[in-house]
C-alpha cells in the first residue's frame, strides 16, 4: 500500500532532527534517539546543507490537520461541502476550495492535503545573490580560486560602503552554496572549501564526552608492544566493520604479517553482535597467532575485555580519524571491495560465504609478500 503524506520520519521526529543537529549531537547520536538509520538522517540535513530550520509556523486561520481529517471524512460521507463547513465553523467556500485544489472528492486526502499546504508554504523569497548577477559571478568567481566566504564578505566589506549591492554576509554565501534549491551557486564550487563536506557543521558539533568515545578501559595504541610494528611475528590483528547497503556489515580481521584474512558474519552492528561474532571466528585459529586485535574507535568493541578473556587476543583501540594506523586492515578492505562492492547489501552473506571469499583472497599472490599467498605466508611463519 502506498504510503500517504511526507515519506519518511514524521513532523516531530523529522523536527527534533535539527534540534539536536543544532545543538551539536552527532548524525550517530540523533539516530540513536530518533530510531532510524544514520543514512535517513543525512538524507534530511543534505537538501539544507546542514544548515538549522525552525520549525514552521501555520499562519493564524489555516486549516489544521484535524480540520482536514473532518473534511476527509464528511467527503468521504458523501456531505456537502455546507454541511462540512457548518460542522467545522468555517465558509463553505473554505472547504470548496481546499479540496477543489487537493485532488477534488474523489481523491481528497487529509495527509496529503496538509503535506500540499505545507510544502506550499515552504516556498521563499529569492536570496540576495539570485537578484543580483554581479554579486553572484564576484562570489562564484572567488570561491573558484579557493577563497572562503569570510574571505570573500570581509574583502566586500572593505571595498564598498554599508548598504552598498555588492556587500553580502559569508552566512549568506554559505546558504547559497549548500542548499541547492536556491539554484544560485554551482555544487561544484563546495569542493573549493577546505573542509569540503556536504553539509555545514554546528559550533557545538564535536566528539567531545559523547558516548561513542567512551569506551571504557580502551587500551591505547601508543600502548601496544614494539615487536607488533616489525611484522616479523605472527598473531598481531588489524580489525574494522566493512559495511554495505541497508545497514549491513561484515567484521573484516587481518594478519600484519601475513596479511592472512578472517571474515565474520554480524547480523548487525550492535556490541554484542560483534563480540560474539569475534569470539566464534577467532578461536577458530591456533592459539599461537591469537596475541593483540588493534580496532578503530567505533563502540562496537566497546565490551573488548570479554574478547580478551575469550580469544586471549589483547585489544588496542587506535586514535580517532587515524585509518593509518590500521594500514593494513584499510589495503585489505580495498581488495575486499571487489567481492563485497560498495552500495549493496551484504545481509544475505552467510559464514560460509565468507570463508568462501576469505579463501579466495588468502590463496591470491601478494606483491608486499614478494608473491607469496597470505595463506602460505602465516603457514610458514609457523613453523
Amino acid at each position: 500500500m502506498a504510503k500517504i503524506g511526507r515519506p519518511g520520519l514524521p513532523s516531530p521526529k523529522r523536527q527534533l532532527v535539527w534540534e539536536m543537529w543544532k545543538e551539536g549531537n552527532s548524525i550517530s547520536e540523533i539516530s540513536r534517539t530518533v530510531g532510524s538509520p544514520p543514512g535517513s538522517i543525512f538524507s534530511i540535513l543534505l537538501p539544507y546543507g546542514g544548515i538549522y530550520q525552525p520549525p514552521q509556523k501555520r499562519r493564524p486561520g489555516c486549516l489544521s490537520l484535524a480540520e482536514r481529517e473532518e473534511i476527509s471524512r464528511g467527503v468521504a460521507a458523501g456531505l456537502s461541502y455546507r454541511a462540512i463547513a457548518a460542522s467545522l465553523g468555517r465558509s463553505p467556500s473554505t472547504i470548496s476550495r481546499e479540496v477543489a485544489r487537493n485532488k477534488g472528492r474523489r481523491r481528497y486526502r487529509a495527509a496529503d492535503a496538509d503535506d500540499r499546504a505545507y510544502r506550499r508554504a515552504r516556498r521563499g523569497q529569492r536570496c540576495k545573490l539570485a537578484k543580483n548577477p554581479a554579486l553572484r559571478n564576484y562570489v562564484a568567481a572567488r570561491l573558484g580560486e579557493d577563497w572562503s566566504p569570510e574571505q570573500i564578505a570581509g574583502t566586500l566589506r572593505k571595498r564598498f560602503p554599508p548598504g552598498h549591492r555588492m556587500r553580502v554576509s559569508h552566512e549568506t554565501i554559505y546558504k547559497s552554496l549548500f542548499i541547492q534549491s536556491r539554484g544560485v551557486l554551482a555544487k561544484e564550487l563546495q569542493q573549493h572549501l577546505r573542509t569540503r563536506r556536504p553539509i555545514r557543521r554546528s559550533v557545538h558539533n564535536t566528539v567531545k564526552g559523547q558516548w561513542r568515545s567512551q569506551i571504557v578501559d580502551a587500551v591505547s595504541i601508543s600502548e601496544r608492544p614494539a615487536e607488533v610494528e616489525d611484522r616479523a611475528i605472527a598473531g598481531h590483528w588489524e580489525g574494522d566493520l566493512l559495511l554495505g547497503r541497508h545497514w549491513s556489515q561484515v567484521a573484516t580481521v587481518v594478519e600484519r604479517a601475513s596479511r592472512f584474512t578472517v571474515l565474520v558474519q554480524l547480523d548487525n552492528r550492535e556490541m554484542a553482535t560483534v563480540t560474539n561474532g569475534l569470539q566464534r571466528t577467532m578461536t577458530r585459529l591456533p592459539e599461537q597467532v591469537r596475541k593483540s586485535l588493534t580496532w578503530d574507535r567505533g563502540m562496537e568493541l566497546a565490551d573488548h575485555k570479554n574478547v580478551s578473556i575469550h580469544t586471549g587476543l589483547d585489544v588496542y583501540f587506535a586514535d580517532p580519524h587515524s585509518p593509518w594506523q590500521r594500514g593494513t586492515n584499510e589495503n585489505t578492505n580495498r581488495l575486499l571491495r571487489q567481492y563485497l562492492p560498495k552500495g549493496k547489501s551484504m545481509a544475505h552473506l552467510t559464514q560460509d560465504d565468507l570463508d568462501d571469499i576469505a579463501t579466495r583472497l588468502n590463496t591470491r599472490p601478494r606483491k608486499t609478500l614478494d608473491y607469496d599467498t597470505p595463506a602460505d605466508r602465516l603457514q610458514a611463519l609457523l613453523q
